[in-house]
């Protein structure tokens, strides 16, 4: 349910391709977002008691409502985000089976069941269930405004909680579109807010008593949230950036190797946390991996009639994405493909870097633009070496044959994909997050239904004994009868 609200204070989210008004909203303040959140609160026990096959039946209802307003939303994500339709497409379609996913397990992974028993305690059933938090707080990027946030929203609501969703300052209508829909099916309570703003609200929502915040940004942001949850004591999930690398052996499909290279590098105009940011290619398959990726590379461009790539969507992302280039070349980097003159506002044109020093802005921190430094290694394990030099830890790829998923498992990330890239996101039943300067915790998934929820444990008496271990009234014997069992049981050498 979006809020709204009477007040002078407004912002306007502009096309960043054209410098368009998309809409105008309100700048929501401390006293309004602490009113969503109270609302959440009695919204949270309705949606509670509904169970799990009313949550179901609702949220399977809003993935339909999605379905049926799937050109509008795409028409609005490009418009608002700026990125190519079929992007958005791919957004609308993973959304859709992450719903779906989380609707469907979650009495599976939540419901009450019996754990392993104790020897000492043989009369007491042990039973854990997962039960929802309450009210969740979101407050979700803008490159990906749709697909990401709703890996914490849908996973949240799945669960049973409420939620408040502060979606990014430049991406807030596709936010609003998504509660107005969510309020059609659910017209019963606010279970689904959405509040707007900048930072501030941001901030507000941190503070205004949620049970729990999952935040999606920058590493230095997520410090920012993480201290402003911690004079509440909120727990956080934190989805941070990355600096991902690539990994190609000798004995790797090259040409897949590029293309797959290129398009991880460059879809989303390279505005993707868990986007290709560096490649490490075996020495062996170096001078062709580089001919392939220049030659599927040398004819793509940003920005024109049907593009693939497309704008930036931050303005100030330009000149970082510059800066990078401009370091790099200055310190005796080589573009193999585009160069300083890529950079053409509001677009950037892809560019491949080649012999570039691995103490540059471009090798160590998030560019976050469609840049790609390609940087030769003696095997296979110098590229992990390499590439765990960082103080990241998203995702990650390997193309390889024998030892690629070995790689993969050493590669220090939350996530990898063997011969592909970014398969990982695609699949509702892997957790997605990071380590590291990529934060913590997990959407999606079984990791990303409980993320959402505490643990409860019980521990249920099924018949009484003659005698009792934690009790005053325990005979003698009993100690001693113990002991023994525990020393047949753990005593002997092994």
């Amino acid at each position: 349910m979006s809020v709204t609200i009477e007040r002078s204070e407004s912002f306007e989210s502009l096309a960043p391709a054209t410098g368009e008004v998309v809409a105008t909203f309100p700048v929501h303040g401390e006293a309004e977002v602490r009113e969503a959140v109270q609302r959440a609160r009695k919204a949270s026990a309705w949606w509670g008691e509904l169970g799990f096959d009313g949550r179901r039946q609702r949220l399977r209802a809003f993935a339909g409502s999605l379905t049926r307003h799937r050109e509008e939303l795409l028409e609005l994500i490009s418009r608002e985000n700026g990125k190519p339709r079929i992007d958005a497409f791919i957004e609308h379609v993973l959304v859709l089976e992450h719903i779906d996913w989380a609707a469907r397990n979650a009495r599976r992974i939540m419901k009450p069941r019996r754990v392993g028993g104790s020897l000492m305690l043989a009369n007491i059933a042990p039973i854990l269930e997962y039960q929802p938090l309450g009210v969740v707080g979101v407050i979700g990027p803008w490159n990906y405004p749709l697909f990401t946030p709703m890996g914490s929203i849908a996973y949240a609501l799945a669960a049973g909680n409420a939620v408040v969703f502060k979606p990014s300052e430049y991406t807030p209508a596709v936010g609003v579109f998504l509660a107005d829909l969510f309020r059609e099916v659910v017209p019963e309570q606010p279970v689904f807010q959405v509040v707007t703003g900048f930072g501030d609200t941001g901030a507000a929502l941190c503070r205004a008593g949620v049970d729990k915040l999952a935040f999606t940004g920058s590493a230095p942001t997520g410090r920012k949230i993480m201290a402003a949850c911690a004079e509440t004591l909120t727990p956080v999930l934190l989805e941070l950036g990355g600096k991902d690398a690539m990994l190609v052996d000798s004995d790797a499909d090259v040409k897949a190797a590029a293309g797959a290279a290129l398009w991880g590098a460059c879809a989303n105009a390279g505005q993707t946390c868990i986007g290709v940011e560096r490649v490490y290619v075996v020495d062996a398959v170096y001078d062709e991996f580089v001919r392939e990726l220049t030659l599927a590379a040398k004819d793509l461009k940003a920005g024109g009639d049907d593009a693939v790539i497309g704008p930036m969507t931050m303005p100030r992302q330009l000149d970082i994405v510059r800066e990078h280039i401009d370091e790099a070349l200055d310190r005796g980097a080589r573009a193999v493909v585009g160069g300083r003159e890529s950079v053409h506002p509001p677009y950037i044109d892809p560019v491949i870097l080649v012999d570039v020093p691995e103490d540059t802005r471009v090798m160590r921190q998030e560019t976050f633009g469609p840049v790609l430094p390609v940087t030769r290694v003696r095997d296979i394990d110098e590229a992990v070496d390499k590439a765990n030099r960082t103080s990241y830890g998203l995702g990650a790829a390997v193309y390889g044959k024998k030892n690629a998923y070995d790689a993969a498992r050493r590669l220090r990330s939350g996530m990898a994909s063997v011969n592909a890239v970014l398969a990982f996101a695609g699949f509702p039943s892997l957790p997605f997050g990071g380590v590291g300067e990529s934060g913590f915790g997990r959407i999606h998934g079984e990791d990303g239904l409980t993320e959402f929820t505490r643990p409860k444990a019980i521990a249920r008496q099924r018949f009484s004994t003659p005698a009792e271990m934690m009790s005053f009234d325990r005979p003698d014997w009993l100690p001693k009868v113990a002991a023994k069992l525990g020393d047949l049981r753990y005593g002997r050498k092994r």
